[in-house]
């Protein structure tokens, strides 16, 4: 466990698996260190990273992380790696034996290493102190300050409740929860002035007091950008999953003015993903929030704007630019646009579901809630890649998991690694030729009423939670009246997917053909899940990501 000290100061972490030179680190750190700031020991990286976690919970602050190299099972750089997500502003310090110089080298690509050291280094005054004077310098020229936590009352099986709390998680802002029915949440509801009649109440940091907030007050209110500064760009996203942050990123670092618009949170679909474990360059995968973060904290260093809670309602064309329009009447332009709306998971029809979402039907929220299922036995629908890693995830928490699938098996549409991960994983089940006929509940979700697809035979569940994952519905309502062409299911069609017979598509004022991403529309491009015939994987919607910015610069160049 690690060893801490006084809570109230900043803090320097050190890990290393020797108990001796642990406490020799940590001892000639207090002894420069230990009036200014907490000197935090820990004896493994995976009791560190327990260590960093709680900090963060409790709004502490992490200037400097020294880890030892060679240690069991996590070495320094794969710490350090994870620590990055937990406090990426923290200064890195690898501690090496003189055979290890090579690897501490290679480090500074891979975890932005700072400094490595060589131990032992006595006199320290002459070769460790120096070294943390500078990071310490370093780290204090930034802003670090601790992030006070907002509070967020309301009720267990309360819709929208649910839908705050979502927000506020996938975009990766701390808060507490306090049940309406506990003594502390009444203590806070008491202190706002409010009865509890309407839910949830948020308290931000400064005190100020949130009824029930629609999701652009909620965002303003946390720091989120919501509004543009400017009228004009280069480039408009609208869209910030994979495929957006993508195109953000690409946009911005190749120089275009660029914005992102997102209407909830990034990430898309993959930002709920409790652990991605196929996509490059990640062996021991990464959560989504954790790709997520790493996209959105690229493209805002290379200068995209990134807008939430804003919802895009419209697309015209006027003159060379595109203009794009929002729910409450403002717009921006642009000369081009790309189209990264992604897909949401299609809405279960049976009787009963829609009045309990939000109170025991959730979609695609299995991180948010996953902790409230302790104990409990949770459902599943769906059997492609988010249920079954939801499954996994779930499985951690609850007594048992039954994923409910149409199909005969899991295999033929789902990753091979997660199927035998959940074959082999205790407490999941898979009831396959099932589906969702009923759910049942007065106030909360109590019961499923479940049909076998071949037979018709029915059964009765008890059930508190079922988590829905099924289906690929586009996000593109929105382009109803624009001449943006889609087809059946809404998709939108691009590239050669518009010609028929060599012909160009109907309205097409250019003498070329659209590019591979280009839709109906010149100069507005699509990529990810929203374009008809999509990979629907994150590391293609990256790549069309990409793909669709250096088709932008062509569009551009002959503008």
């Amino acid at each position: 466990m690690a060893e801490q000290t006084d809570a109230a100061r900043t803090v320097l972490l050190t890990v290393d698996d020797d108990p001796g030179v642990s406490r020799a680190v940590a001892r000639d750190l207090r002894r420069r260190y230990g009036a200014s700031y907490r000197v935090v020991r820990a004896e493994s990286g995976q009791s560190a990273l327990e260590a960093l976690r709680e900090l963060k919970l409790r709004g502490d602050s992490v200037a400097v992380l020294l880890a030892d190299y060679r240690m069991p099972v996590m070495n320094g750089i794969e710490f350090l790696e994870r620590a990055m997500d937990v406090y990426p502003g923290a200064r890195r310090v690898l501690l090496t034996a003189y055979a290890d110089t090579g690897a501490a080298i290679d480090a500074i690509n891979v975890v932005d290493l700072d400094h490595y050291l060589l131990k032992p280094w006595d006199p320290p005054e002459e070769k460790l102190y120096p070294v943390v004077d500078d990071l310490l310098a370093a780290w204090r020229a930034g802003d670090h300050r601790p992030v006070p936590f907002m509070k967020v009352v309301g009720h267990r099986w309360s819709a929208r409740s649910s839908d705050v709390r979502e927000f506020l998680a996938r975009n990766q802002v701390p808060y507490r929860w306090y049940s309406v029915e506990d003594a502390e949440g009444r203590r806070l509801l008491a202190a706002a002035g409010q009865d509890g009649l309407r839910l949830p109440l948020v308290i931000t940091p400064d005190g100020g007091v949130l009824v029930e907030p629609e999701a652009p007050e909620l965002a303003a209110r946390v720091g989120l950008a919501t509004t543009p500064t400017a009228d004009f760009y280069d480039l408009i996203v609208i869209g910030g999953g994979p495929a957006g942050l993508g195109s953000a990123v690409y946009g911005a670092s190749e120089g275009l003015r660029t914005v992102l618009v997102e209407r909830s949170a990034t990430g898309g679909q993959a930002g709920q993903s409790s652990r991605i474990e196929n996509y490059l360059g990640f062996p021991d995968g990464v959560s989504g929030a954790q790709l997520t973060d790493r996209a959105r904290r690229q493209a805002t260093r290379f200068g995209a704007e990134i807008l939430t809670a804003r919802e895009v309602t419209g697309l015209e064309v006027n003159g060379a630019a595109r203009v794009v329009r929002f729910a409450d009447g403002s717009a921006i332009g642009a000369h081009s646009v790309i189209l990264a709306t992604g897909v949401q998971y299609r809405r279960l029809t049976a009787e009963g579901c829609a009045g309990l979402t939000g109170c025991g039907v959730f979609y695609g929220s299995a991180l948010t809630e996953a902790p409230s299922c302790q104990g409990h036995d949770v459902f599943i629908v769906g059997g492609a890649n988010s249920a079954g890693q939801a499954a996994m995830y779930l499985s951690r928490f609850a007594t048992s998991v039954t994923l409910l699938v149409r199909g005969a098996d899991i295999s033929a549409s789902m990753s091979h690694y997660l199927v035998q991960q959940i074959n082999e994983a205790p407490n999941i089940t898979v009831r396959a030729r099932t589906e969702v006929e009923a759910a049942h509940g007065s106030d909360r979700l109590e019961r499923l009423t479940l049909r076998r697809v071949d037979t018709g035979e029915a059964d009765q569940v008890e059930a508190q939670w079922v988590f829905v994952f099924i289906g690929a519905a586009p996000l593109t309502g929105w382009l109803d009246g624009s001449t943006v062409r889609r087809d059946g299911r809404g998709f939108i069609l691009a590239g050669p997917d518009l010609t028929v017979d060599g012909e160009l598509p109907e309205g097409w004022e250019l003498d070329r053909p659209p590019y591979h991403l280009e839709t109906s529309v010149p100069g507005v491009f699509v990529a990810g899940d929203a374009r008809a015939e999509s990979a629907k994987r994150v590391a293609s919607a990256v790549g069309e990501g990409a793909m669709a910015v250096m088709l932008v610069h062509r569009y551009l160049e002959q503008s």
